[in-house]
């Protein structure tokens, strides 16, 4: 599940004045046919609406509607629950009232995919070929089924390893994104550095969770085997390793989103990195460091600088958002348009990222950035784009199901007690396995 603290860097509602072309679909006429008044989006946290405000609501007068933002915290599956309830009631609801765009995760997008909620974004919506064809590849595979695209997405979301360049100085002897990924090159090398921090009074890790998406995204079989529960290898890795850097004091038991967590990533932090994809980086690590959440996010408060970036021991990515379009909506022309506005066009994508620092899904953008003197203050003055540019052709969906979200979160947190001392690893696995058949009773193990 993804979460993240206000934004600290400005999103510029005047953005789109300044993009050659402002994003119109390469397909788009004047307004042909008759849509509904009201447009009813639906997601579970502003991420998504900020995006809209900022480099798209301008459609609304062209197509003269009206946007609406459905918002549903995600936390205990409420949002999934809410919308499938909407969805089912597609049939019966006035048209201004139906839902017409919904945004999915990564983690849960193949059961939307799967489903005839979604409409073709080509055969439906109505965008082309050659308007994708800039976007990486799996930001398609992941919301595509039997060659046909259900969704899109603004965003590329490859993984990094996020470090204080302070205590890397401190205890490696250099802060260099190079260096520093030398020695962090495989996890002989990692767990390596990790008793180095604590002998030097430092953690390598925050928390039980850290390291999780890394393992998670590079098992060599699915969740889900023919309706069986698969513990990958991969799993037990990221268990063994946990097990062992809570024990040896290499982590300081927190959880993921918790307020210790968070604690972490700050001033008074000291823990070495974290594992981080691209809007975790721009939005919650860069507000988590600050001393001051209120002022000016700049080098002198808190630890804003002392950042940096490298792969890490192994490629991975976290998250992203979809846009579907629903079945049953009454504002086909202006779902086109704002899909092609936020996820084909180059100089909108482009501009986003210069804006928030975030990686958009445009791989002729990002490559023009990644090769250019782009820096971010954040992070020293690094050129992250670059590094993100190269971790995005590693990302792997082959192994996605439509269980993932359930499966992550309730391995992680069934695996807590185990970690904690409090359970044996047998106890444990039973918990996860009764936790998946109350969710999940068609599955076995």
């Amino acid at each position: 599940m993804r979460k993240c603290v206000k934004p600290v860097l400005a999103i510029s509602l005047a953005a789109c004045m300044g993009v050659s072309g402002c994003g119109v679909s390469s397909t788009q006429e004047s307004k042909e046919q008759t849509e509904g008044e009201v447009v009813n989006i639906y997601s579970w946290n502003t991420e998504f609406k900020g995006i809209y405000e900022a480099y798209a609501k301008d459609l609304e007068e062209a197509h003269g509607v009206d946007v609406n933002f459905v918002i549903i915290t995600n936390d205990d599956f409420a949002y999934q629950t809410n919308l499938d309830e909407a969805l089912a009631a597609q049939g019966e609801a006035i048209d201004d009232d139906k839902v017409d765009i919904f945004l999915v995760e990564a983690d849960y997008a193949s059961k939307y995919v799967k489903s005839d909620y979604t409409l073709d974004v080509i055969g439906d919506v109505g965008l082309t070929q050659e308007d994708i064809s800039k976007q990486y590849q799996y930001t398609k595979d992941i919301v595509s089924e039997d060659g046909v695209l259900k969704g899109v997405s603004w965003q590329a979301t490859p993984g990094l390893f996020a470090y204080r360049r302070s205590i890397a100085k401190a205890v490696l002897g250099t802060d260099d994104p190079v260096k520093v990924q030398e020695k962090l090159k495989d996890w002989d090398s990692f767990d390596a550095v990790a008793e180095q921090m604590k002998n030097s009074g430092y953690k390598m890790l925050s928390g039980y969770d850290d390291s999780f998406r890394t393992f998670s995204n590079n098992m060599s079989k699915p969740w889900v085997v023919d309706g069986k529960i698969n513990i990958d290898e991969s799993m037990v890795r990221w268990v063994e390793q946990t097990k062992k850097y809570t024990e040896q004091e290499y982590n300081n038991k927190t959880g993921l989103w918790s307020p210790g967590w968070s604690h972490d990533q700050g001033p008074e932090g000291d823990v070495f990195g974290f594992f981080y994809s691209t809007w975790g980086i721009n939005f919650t690590l860069m507000g988590n460091s600050l001393a001051d959440g209120d002022a000016e996010a700049k080098v002198g408060n808190g630890i804003y600088g002392d950042y940096a970036v490298c792969e890490g021991p192994q490629a991975y990515y976290w998250g992203g958002t979809w846009i579907c379009a629903a079945n049953g909506t009454d504002n086909i022309p202006f779902i086109k348009d704002l899909m092609y506005r936020l996820t084909c066009d180059k100089d909108t994508m482009k501009q986003i990222t210069m804006d928030t620092q975030d990686y958009t899904n445009n791989e002729e953008a990002m490559g023009e950035i990644a090769n250019s003197d782009y820096s971010s203050d954040f992070l020293g003055g690094q050129n992250h784009i670059a590094l993100f540019a190269e971790a995005a052709k590693k990302i792997d969906m082959s192994n996605i199901t439509e269980y993932d979200s359930g499966l992550n979160e309730q391995f992680q947190s069934a695996m807590h007690s185990y970690f904690d001392g409090t359970s044996d690893y047998d106890t444990c696995l039973q918990d996860f396995y009764s936790r998946v058949a109350k969710k999940y009773p068609d599955l076995s193990h």
